[in-house]
């Protein structure tokens, strides 16, 4: 018997499985492409249908072979369930700022600073539910429980209700250094609601497994019993371990719309002033932030013909000296975490290809600049970058990125996150043998 693992990616645009091999060989992808425009009340039912069809589409040689499955959802995006798991509202997603509502609120509950002291926080969002929508009180005297997507996508597997993983977890306020939730965070809940009345979700490790799937789930997706369903992640840290970085002083760039860092590190790095947090890895820590430059600012002004045509002209060896901070509109996270941030474009040459070429430059340079303060503040030193997203395909990118990051630039191992979380489950049960 062969052994296979799934990993699954819930997206903002849809889902995807990978199944790979012990080996970590990749033996079949499956996916399952949102429709647009879906209403809010009919999210639920999408994703337990692309669930159980990324799952179906596994050639069944392969899934009755299947030892473990782990997933991964955009982070914070959450659910309210009652206590037999179902969403007792429209789940809110991962860039709702609705928390903005009752931020001062949560200035009061928690430690200032605080990475959850944000619009979209997954604490934000459940302080609104349970302040704004006043959610509880439109329930029975029963249990409401506080899931996140990948949490209540594994349930639909496994069963039991209000298991999370501690990187999904981070968001909601979790202390990942001590494996508790905080009393600042249980003191603050408790003045809004009794907590018999809410379960917040019991955190494991991600790649823990936690329960063999149902019975009936076993035998309607044609898996075996004993197929476990391990913790999942997030989607930014799943497509982090699919890079293939793993030991410290790696670090992944991803260059898509946005800029994202993500460096290993044998220290976490706690700098909420400057954007940066830490996710818990084994024994190591995940240190980074995001940036609003990137490839966002580059399609403001150039078709993807154009950034393809006119990067083949740029010599990257000789520099403009342009000097731009690129960003859509104003505001930064990291690495200068300033809401009031404006962007500076100016001056815009004549030449098109010049003015791509100080975009590049610049956001090379703020790139560096990420990583420069992540060492200062005592962050494992950077060895070499992989990169992922669109930007990774951009030779003449890579060529500029390398005289400011002044470290080896490697293409991934692999880009998808679904292939991630494959390695989680595997190495999952790898662990637990």
């Amino acid at each position: 018997m062969v052994n296979f693992y799934i990993g699954i990616d819930f997206g903002t645009s849809g889902a995807r499985s990978i199944t790979i091999n012990a080996e970590g060989k990749v033996v079949a992808e499956t996916q399952f492409p949102f429709p647009p425009l879906t209403h809010p009340s009919e999210w639920v039912e999408l994703w337990k249908t692309a669930l159980f069809s990324v799952i179906q589409q596994i050639p069944l040689n392969v899934r009755r072979q299947i030892q473990a499955i782990a997933i991964n959802g955009t982070s914070a995006t959450v659910l309210l369930c009652d206590h037999q798991g179902i969403p007792v509202d429209v789940p809110i997603l991962y860039n709702d700022s609705r928390g903005a509502a009752v931020l001062d609120l949560l200035k009061k509950i928690a430690p200032a600073d605080h990475l959850v002291i944000n619009a979209t926080s997954s604490l934000a969002k459940l302080i609104w539910w349970l302040t704004v929508k006043n959610t509880y009180l439109q329930q029975p005297l029963t249990p409401l429980y506080f899931l996140h997507q990948a949490d209540w996508l594994s349930f639909l597997l496994h069963g039991k209700l209000g298991i999370s993983d501690d990187h999904n977890s981070l968001k909601l306020g979790y202390d990942v250094e001590n494996f508790t939730y905080p009393l600042w965070l249980i003191n603050g809940l408790q003045s809004l609601i009794h907590l018999d009345l809410l379960k917040l979700p019991d955190v494991v490790s991600p790649g823990t497994p936690i329960a063999p799937i149902t019975p009936e789930i076993a035998e309607q997706l044609k898996l075996p019993k004993t197929c476990q369903v391990c913790a999942g992640t997030t989607d930014s840290i799943a497509a982090f371990l699919a890079s293939g970085a793993k030991i410290p002083g790696e670090a992944v760039t991803s260059l898509g719309s946005t800029l994202v860092l993500k460096l290993l590190s044998y220290t976490p790095i706690n700098h909420l002033k400057s954007g940066i947090y830490s996710h818990r890895l084994g024994d190591l820590w995940l240190t980074g932030g995001a940036s609003n430059t990137g490839g966002g600012v580059l399609r403001q002004f150039f078709s993807d013909n154009e950034l393809d045509n006119f990067s083949r002209q740029i010599n990257p060896n000789i520099k403009t000296n342009l000097d731009y901070y690129p960003l859509i509109k104003k505001g930064d996270r990291f690495p200068i975490n300033d809401p009031e941030l404006l962007p500076r474009l100016e001056p815009r040459p004549d030449n098109p290809i010049e003015f791509l070429q100080g975009l590049l430059e610049s956001i090379a340079r703020i790139e560096a600049q990420g990583y420069q303060l992540l060492q200062q503040l005592g962050a494992t030193p950077l060895t070499q970058v992989y990169t992922a997203g669109g930007g990774a395909k951009n030779p003449t990118w890579t060529a500029i990125r390398q005289q400011y990051l002044k470290v080896p630039i490697m293409q991934p191992v692999h880009t998808e996150a679904a292939y991630g979380s494959a390695l989680l489950a595997m190495t999952g049960i790898e662990n637990q043998a």
